[in-house]
C-alpha cells in the first residue's frame, strides 16, 4: 500500500513522515527493527475540542493502512464536540508511556512492549490508540497505569471523560471495527482502542468454511 498525503477536510490530514518527524521520533518512539518500517507510518493532523472546550490541533502517527479511518474517527468526535485534553506524540515524553498517560495525553504510535511483558504491543504497529488515559486507566491485578489514575478506576462512579459503551469514542471507534480493552476478561485497558492486522490465512479458511457447510 501506497502512502500519500490525504487531505479529509481543513485539520484532518495525513502523509508520510517528513525528515523532521523521523528525526523527532528515532531513538524514543522509533527504534530500528523488523517489525514495522518508517514507511509503514503515517502522520496525522488532528483537530479536536480540548478540556476548555476549545478548538486544538494535534498530531498523532498511525500505521497508513488506518490512516483514513483515524482521520474519519476524530472528525466525526471533533463534529460532535467530544472533548479530549490533548493529542501529542509520544515523543514529547521521551517515549515515556507512563508520562503520557500521567499528562492525560491522547496518542498511538510507540514502538514498545504490553507493560510488564516481552510481547509487543499494537502501538509498536501504529494499530492501537489511547484516548484520555488518565481517566481510563490500564488495570491488570493490583497494577494501575497511569499511577495517578486511582480515583478512576471504581468504574461504577459517574465522572467527565470516562469512556464505557455508552461513550461516544466506544461507539465511533467500534462502527470503524476497533475493539475496546474495557471488554477484556484478565485486565482492563479502558483508554485502549485497537485493531488487530486480519490473518488472510484465517480469513481464508474462514471463507472456505462458510462455502462448504452452505
Amino acid at each position: 500500500m501506497k502512502n500519500e498525503v490525504f487531505l479529509l477536510r481543513e485539520g484532518f490530514s495525513a502523509s508520510p513522515l517528513s525528515d523532521e518527524v523521523i528525526e523527532r521520533i528515532t531513538g524514543k518512539t522509533y527504534k530500528e527493527n523488523s517489525e514495522i518500517d518508517l514507511d509503514d507510518l503515517s502522520y496525522l493532523q488532528i483537530r479536536y475540542i480540548d478540556f476548555s472546550h476549545n478548538i486544538a490541533d494535534g498530531e498523532m502517527i498511525v500505521h497508513k493502512s488506518l490512516a483514513k479511518e483515524v482521520l474519519e474517527i476524530f472528525e466525526m468526535l471533533f463534529e460532535a464536540e467530544y472533548e479530549i485534553e490533548k493529542i501529542k506524540l509520544c515523543d514529547e515524553y521521551d517515549g515515556d508511556d507512563e508520562a503520557s498517560m500521567a499528562d492525560n495525553n491522547s496518542s498511538a504510535f510507540n514502538f514498545r512492549n504490553v507493560a510488564g511483558t516481552q510481547e509487543l504491543s499494537l502501538h509498536a504497529l501504529g494499530r492501537a490508540i489511547d484516548i484520555n488515559p488518565l481517566y481510563n486507566p490500564y488495570i491488570v491485578g493490583e497494577e494501575i497505569s497511569p499511577a495517578n489514575s486511582i480515583p478512576y478506576v471504581d468504574r461504577s462512579k459517574d465522572f467527565s471523560h470516562k469512556i464505557n459503551h455508552h461513550d461516544l469514542a466506544y461507539k465511533v471507534f467500534a462502527s470503524k471495527g476497533w475493539k475496546w480493552g474495557g471488554d477484556w476478561e484478565n485486565s482492563k485497558d479502558y483508554q485502549h482502542f485497537y485493531k488487530p492486522k486480519g490473518n488472510p490465512v484465517k480469513s481464508a479458511v474462514d471463507k472456505l468454511k462458510k462455502l462448504v457447510t452452505e
